[in-house]
């Protein structure tokens, strides 16, 4: 099973803090990892989706928000480039 697939990042249109957050998403997809980058602020269904993900004592409550599908770990916010790649790599 290929673990770069499914790694999903949910942002807004021209939320400051995703416009970080996908400059080190697009780094990592030039390192290989392949992430689905999912619009929520216009898109109701989209935001149905990541309200289904996020949820639990554990709930981020916002956007950036990334969730592995392969082991179920959730990241909120801002991260560094360590986190998110340790993140993405399931560890």
């Amino acid at each position: 099973m290929d673990t770069n697939k499914n790694l999903l990042f949910f942002y807004g249109d021209d939320c400051p803090h995703c416009v970080k957050m996908d400059k080190i998403v697009n780094q990592l997809v030039g390192e290989g990892f392949v992430f689905k980058k999912i619009e929520v602020w216009n898109n109701k269904e989209n935001d149905k989706f990541l309200l289904s993900l996020d949820c639990g004592e554990d709930e981020c409550g916002g956007v950036p928000f990334f969730f592995n599908e392969n082991n179920g770990k959730k990241l909120c916010g801002e991260v560094s480039y360590k986190e998110m790649k340790d993140w993405a790599e399931g560890k």
